[in-house]
């Protein structure tokens, strides 16, 4: 019994580390010098079948390549910087509930004025099991 406690304990700090560079990724995808190869380490962190919703915003995205599209599109913004930063992470079996804030102040590629703002975010984080994430849930302020 202790073994499979052991177990279970070892699975819970591999997702809590698996979670730390997800975000870790999804921070280095929008810095002032991000290219292609980081939103490409992003999406490694997903399944092939996977699912990410913006609760807030109703959006929806299935389609790595229109997950990957809408992603490199980004890359065209003036990030002056862009900083993520974990509050807390709760992590259940095979999902984590990650508190971020995030500090950014970027110019959009298709807008004249630039956005400073901060934010807060929950996400939940479900992993499949080979340790991928299946779905994702974004909670905005």
């Amino acid at each position: 019994m202790l073994i499979a406690s052991t177990q279970r304990d070892t699975t819970k700090t591999n997702l809590i580390d698996r979670t730390t560079l997800f975000i870790n990724a999804y921070s280095a995808k929008q810095q002032p010098n991000s290219t292609v190869d980081d939103v490409d380490h992003f999406l490694s962190f997903f399944a092939d079948d996977f699912k990410d919703e913006h609760i807030k915003y109703g959006v929806v995205v299935e389609d790595k390549a229109e997950f990957k599209k809408g992603l490199v599109d980004k890359l065209q913004n003036k990030v002056y910087f862009h900083r993520v930063t974990i509050e807390d992470i709760m992590m259940g079996n095979n999902v984590a509930f990650v508190k971020i804030k995030i500090w950014a102040k970027v110019k959009p590629y298709h807008m004249d004025t630039i956005v400073e703002h901060t934010t807060g975010q929950i996400m939940s984080i479900e992993y499949d099991e080979s340790g991928l994430i299946k779905h994702l849930r974004r909670h905005h302020n």
